[in-house]
């Protein structure tokens, strides 16, 4: 220790406090002050040097698990310390970790891990793993996370590890329809799990993915066994492969190859490989933060190469403005790469971003994701003064994650407004299948949708639609040809794609069936009461008539694209379902789905429920025999139980 260098020292005692510092921005969902990829070499030039001096601090992340994170939430002492993984990127390491056993290969999922505790068949906790001795407790935030049973069949003891991530389909959508600002999935997931509003947490579409079951009363030694009764249990566990020694290199290059090939849409960052043996492994020891023998993490070795940059593309989502870089095209792990997401100004300035000719250098993250490592700029980094969707005046803000961000200041313009246009091409709108979120967004800051009606004069620009990433020939007319589908539409549909406020599937379809769509469009204009319809309140009606008043223009121009199928009800025809009502369950033969046959019987005047009560008249099942709740429960009742065959001749024309 005395021989060590002051130059060394000093170094060493700067990499730690730059590792925690970015560590705790990551664990507690602030903005990232360094990329994954700096950190592992960070991190990898920590522990050499730390081996090479003998001089290691008490808080080096070489030596630490993780960091408590900033929840107000209680600390509580974990049952079994959650000790990190040791970590590796030679596939050499890992056979001969194996020492010739049979071992399980999974996904190193990239989120956070949680614990949860089950006695008698109840959750009795949820824990972050903190830093691996003492987590914060979230059990209220629980019932948010999907993956997380809060009772299950097994009443026993049982201590189960897994990973909360967020999928990069849900990640995308929430970034598209909201102001926050987050880097990756984890990031969003991590400042998630700090929130108190248990609807805001559920928006996000967390999911739980147990990795390894800790403990259970039950003697079962074989991990795979293990991973069997949660499935059994109901828990949904990471993927996972047998590997007898001789297999483990191919098996890891086939793993390794399958995260680009596959797309997967949710993030890991590697691969775990455990013992089958979970005795052999509990009797492993540990030294310090790892647990000798509890697994071993393979990180993949990221491949980087530098190209230029051609421009900086900014694309208006929400409110957020976003910087995305433009580079000549490069091959990377397999596929071409062209473009990546620079998140924010921070991360701009961070990584040095200049104008054309900036030399970046680019690696796909988790092998999927490009992302620009690092920068040497040449030119000027410009922020745009004009939103590239409305051209309104923007302006610069601080985001809840503490990044620098820009913004449009135009309350109306279309960008801000994505989720309305998503209700709109909705299933239960106009069905427009093809038209995505990210598509949405993408065809609003080229400036080809503006309003509602602009959807149906996407055909004007074909040729452009075909040369964006991610479109083709047959994608373009797949799409244009789903639109055209959808011009004919139906009165209740359509209504409730508009997008009127506390206007939903119900009100739209009493609404319709009671005064038709010309009356509809006749009360809108000379402000007459919807209130007159049964269930339409005063301040449905209300808010109808607002709505009206500022979007009048838009509805008439979004008309004359539309043949609109009025389906008010005739109420002196015969109404075979008339104020009966009926629950749909199990596969069907004749209806195309159960919303189908679901609309069928509300155009006669019928009712649809989820549930079986005393207030149900048929259930609807083609397996009358079968032992599901529902037949139960219709059978305690005394409630009939037809076939589909049964339904159409007692309430159809049909004979």
């Amino acid at each position: 220790m005395d021989s060590i260098s002051l130059d060394n020292k000093a170094l060493i005692e700067s990499l730690v406090k730059k590792l925690n510092d970015a560590s705790e921005a990551y664990y507690n969902g602030r903005e990232e002050l360094m990329s994954n990829y700096e950190w592992d070499k960070l991190f990898d030039q920590l522990s050499k040097l730390e081996r090479q001096t003998g001089y290691v601090l008490d808080n080096s992340p070489t030596q630490t698990v993780g960091t408590l994170q900033d929840n107000d939430g209680d600390k509580v002492l974990h049952e079994y310390p959650a000790l990190s993984l040791a970590k590796t990127k030679n596939v050499n390491d890992l056979v001969k970790w194996a020492c010739g056993r049979d071992v399980w290969l999974s996904w190193k999922l990239d989120g956070l891990t949680l614990v949860a505790t089950y006695d008698q068949g109840e959750l009795i906790s949820l824990v972050t793993r903190g830093n691996g001795i003492i987590g914060t407790n979230i059990t209220s935030l629980a019932k948010a996370i999907h993956g997380i049973p809060r009772t299950i069949q097994l009443k026993s003891h049982l201590v189960i590890r897994g990973e909360a991530i967020i999928k990069y389909s849900d990640f995308e959508n929430f970034c598209l329809s909201s102001n926050n600002d987050y880097a990756n999935p984890r990031n969003l997931a991590s400042g998630s799990l700090s929130l108190k509003d248990i609807d805001e947490v559920k928006r996000r579409n967390i999911q739980w993915i147990p990795f390894t079951l800790v403990h259970t009363d039950e003697k079962i030694v074989s991990w795979g066994e293990r991973m069997k009764l949660l499935k059994k249990l109901g828990f949904h566990p990471v993927e996972a492969e047998k590997l007898h020694p001789e297999r483990i290199e191919e098996g890891i290059t086939r793993w390794s190859k399958r995260v680009a090939s596959d797309q997967l849409d949710y993030p890991v960052d590697g691969l775990v490989m455990v013992f089958d043996d979970t005795e052999y492994a509990r009797n492993g020891g540990a030294t310090g933060h790892h647990e000798k023998r509890a697994g071993l993490a393979y990180k993949w070795q990221d491949t980087s190469k530098t190209t230029k940059l051609e421009t900086i593309e900014w694309s208006c989502a929400a409110s957020t403005i976003t910087p995305i870089a433009i580079f000549d095209p490069i091959d990377l792990e397999g596929t071409t790469v062209k473009r990546a997401t620079l998140h924010n100004i921070s991360e701009c300035k961070r990584l040095g971003i200049g104008g054309r000719g900036t030399e970046v250098t680019v690696i796909k993250a988790n092998k999927i994701i490009p992302k620009i490592i690092s920068a040497k700029p040449m030119g000027i980094f410009s922020i745009p003064k004009e939103c590239p969707v409305c051209h309104h005046e923007t302006k610069i803000e601080i985001s809840s994650s503490g990044a620098e961000t820009l913004h449009c200041t135009n309350i109306d313009c279309a960008a801000k407004h994505l989720k309305k246009y998503e209700r709109f091409v909705s299933k239960y709108g106009m069905d427009i299948n093809g038209l995505s979120l990210q598509t949405l967004n993408k065809f609003m800051n080229q400036g080809y949708i503006k309003n509602f009606s602009d959807i149906y004069l996407l055909k004007s620009h074909e040729t452009q639609i075909k040369e964006l990433e991610g479109f083709g020939e047959k994608s373009t007319e797949n799409l244009l040809q789903a639109i055209e589908n959808s011009r004919h539409v139906n009165a209740e549909k359509l209504l409730f794609a508009l997008g009127i406020p506390m206007i939903g599937v119900d009100a739209a379809r009493k609404i319709i069936q009671s005064i038709g769509f010309k009356q509809f469009l006749y009360f809108s204009k000379n402000k007459k009461n919807f209130s007159c319809i049964d269930g339409i309140g005063e301040k449905m009606s209300a808010s109808i008539i607002a709505w009206y008043e500022n979007n009048s223009s838009e509805l008439n121009l979004l008309l004359q694209q539309l043949t609109v199928q009025d389906n008010q009800i005739d109420t002196n025809s015969q109404q075979m379902c008339a104020q009966l009502t009926f629950v749909i369950t199990g596969s069907l033969n004749h209806y195309k789905n159960r919303d189908a046959l679901k609309n069928y019987i509300i155009s006669q005047n019928g009712h649809v429920t989820g549930s079986v009560s005393a207030k149900t008249d048929y259930l609807i099942n083609n397996d009358i025999n079968s032992k599901s709740g529902k037949n139960k429960k219709a059978k305690e009742l005394n409630i009939p139980i037809i076939t589909e065959e049964e339904f159409i001749r007692q309430f159809t024309t049909k004979s």
